[in-house]
C-alpha cells in the first residue's frame, strides 16, 4: 500500500500517520520528494482500512500496490535512486562506463588496462577474481590473489573496482576489499546470497538471470533491498533465447520497462550479451541510445590471449572509439560522459 501525502501536509501530519502503521505492525518507507511525501506501506496490509487512512490529517490519496517487489518499486520511490559508487554516481545524468578484463591475469596486465580504460573514459575498474565457468576444468580466477591485484589497480589510478562474488562466506571479505559487488547471472536467484549482501551497504551491482523474466529480476533486488540494503544497480546482459549467432540475446527493451517499474539504475553489458567483440559498440549505443544509466565492458590488451571470454572483449583502442561515441550520443539524450 502506498499513501500520498497532501503537498500542503505539515511535518506533524506525516509523522502521525507513520506512528499509526508502526504501531500496527507495518514497515514504512518514507520518501519526500519535492512536491509532496510518499509513504510505502510494507507489511500485512490486507488488515488495514484504506478509507480509514484518507481521512487522516493531510492524507491525499491511499493506493495498492499489486506488485510482488515493493521497495523496488517506482510507487514506493518515485524519483530516480542515485548509487554512489565510491565517488561516482550511478543513475544520474551523467553516464557510467565501467570497464576492464573479464578475470584478472596478472598486475601488469590489471594496472595496464585499469590505466589505459581510465584514459579512455571509464571511471569504474571491472575485473573477475573468481570465475564461475561452465566447465570446472576451465580457469576459475586467481581469487584472494586477484582481489589483490585489483586492489593495486584501484590504488594506481584511484578508480573504484567490482568484480563478481559467488559464495556467502566471502561477503565480509568482498565487503571490506571492493567497492562495488557483483552479483552474476548464475547467482540471482541465490537468495542466501542475496540476502547477505542485504547487510552491506556496499552497491550490489545485480546482473539478470539467464532466463529470469524482468518480475524475477526485480524480486531478486527486492531480496537485497529487503534485508536493508537499497544500493542495488540492475545490470541487463542478455537472455537466453532460441538464436544461437550470438552468446545471449540483449533485451533493449528491459531498460525502458525496469525504468517504468522501478527507480533502480540499470547499466547494459554488451560484452556478454553478445559474445562477439565486432558487436559490442553498436549495442554499446544502442543501449544508451535506449536509457542505459551506464555500460559494463570486457577490455584486454591482447583478447587472442585471454583466459577467459577473450571473444568478446575489446582493445583498448576500440573502447576509446566506443567512449568517443557515447560522448557524441549523450548530449542529445541530455546526458554525458562521466
Amino acid at each position: 500500500m502506498i499513501i500520498i501525502m497532501k503537498p500542503q501536509a505539515m511535518p506533524q501530519d506525516v509523522e502521525n500517520v507513520v506512528e499509526e502503521l508502526l504501531n500496527e505492525g507495518m514497515q514504512v518507507q518514507r520518501n519526500d520528494g519535492v512536491d509532496c511525501t510518499v509513504l510505502g506501506v510494507i507489511g500485512d496490509v490486507a488488515r488495514l482500512d484504506p478509507s480509514a487512512f484518507l481521512l487522516r490529517q493531510g492524507v491525499e490519496r491511499v493506493m495498492p500496490v499489486s506488485e510482488p517487489f515493493k521497495k523496488a518499486n517506482r510507487k514506493f520511490h518515485p524519483e530516480n535512486s542515485v548509487i554512489d559508487c565510491c565517488g561516482v554516481p550511478v543513475g544520474e545524468a551523467a553516464l557510467c562506463i565501467m570497464a576492464g578484463p573479464c578475470s584478472v591475469e596478472s598486475q601488469t596486465q590489471m594496472v595496464g588496462i585499469a590505466r589505459a580504460v581510465k584514459h579512455g573514459g571509464a571511471s569504474i575498474l571491472r575485473g573477475g577474481a573468481y570465475k564461475p565457468r561452465t566447465s570446472p576444468y576451465a580457469f576459475q580466477g586467481l581469487e584472494t590473489e586477484g582481489l589483490r591485484l585489483l586492489a593495486e589497480a584501484r590504488a594506481a589510478t584511484g578508480m573504484p573496482i567490482v568484480t563478481e562474488l559467488m559464495s556467502p562466506k566471502l561477503v565480509e571479505r568482498f565487503d571490506a576489499q571492493v567497492d562495488v559487488i557483483q552479483v552474476g547471472a548464475r547467482n540471482m536467484q541465490n537468495f542466501d546470497l542475496l540476502k547477505e549482501l542485504g547487510n552491506t551497504r556496499k552497491p550490489v551491482l545485480l546482473k539478470r538471470g539467464l532466463s529470469a523474466t524482468v518480475e524475477e529480476w526485480l524480486m531478486s533486488a527486492e531480496y537485497v533491498m529487503a534485508s536493508g540494503n537499497p544500493n542495488v544497480i540492475l545490470c541487463e546482459r542478455g537472455i537466453r533465447t532460441f538464436e544461437t549467432f550470438t552468446r545471449n540475446t540483449l533485451d533493449l527493451s528491459a531498460i525502458p520497462a525496469v525504468k517504468q517499474l522501478s527507480h533502480l539504475p540499470v547499466v547494459v553489458d554488451p560484452s556478454h550479451a553478445t559474445g562477439k567483440a565486432w558487436m559490442v559498440e553498436t549495442m554499446a549505443l544502442a543501449a544508451v541510445a535506449a536509457g542505459a544509466d551506464g555500460l559494463m565492458v570486457e577490455v584486454h590488451n591482447d583478447p587472442a590471449h585471454a583466459l577467459c571470454d577473450g571473444a568478446q572483449s575489446i582493445t583498448p583502442a576500440m573502447f576509446d572509439a566506443l567512449a568517443e561515441k557515447v560522448r557524441a550520443i549523450a548530449p542529445i539524450l541530455g546526458r554525458a560522459l562521466a
